[in-house]
């Protein structure tokens, strides 16, 4: 199985100032999650979720929407402009 993609991609702060990433695919997505500093019920609950999806139980948006939904709640979430 291939990675596995996401679209739109969620735009994410990075620890370089004026520099952004924009996560489109699971595997990016768990790297992000992990180096995180900020924890939290959305954070938590990305995790799982992605596992799921590894699995083949949740589709695509679903995980891109648990995502951002976690990056929001970490403060790192940057609008896709």
């Amino acid at each position: 199985m291939g990675p596995l993609w996401f679209s739109p991609p969620v735009y994410v702060k990075t620890k370089r100032p004026g520099i952004r990433n924009g996560v489109s695919h699971l595997k990016g997505a768990a790297e992000e999650l992990m180096a995180w500093d900020t924890k939290g019920p959305e954070v938590d609950q990305g995790g799982p979720i992605l596992r799921r999806r590894v699995r083949g139980q949740d589709v695509p948006h679903e995980v891109r929407e648990a995502f951002e939904a976690a990056a929001r709640e970490a403060n790192v979430y940057l609008s896709p402009e």
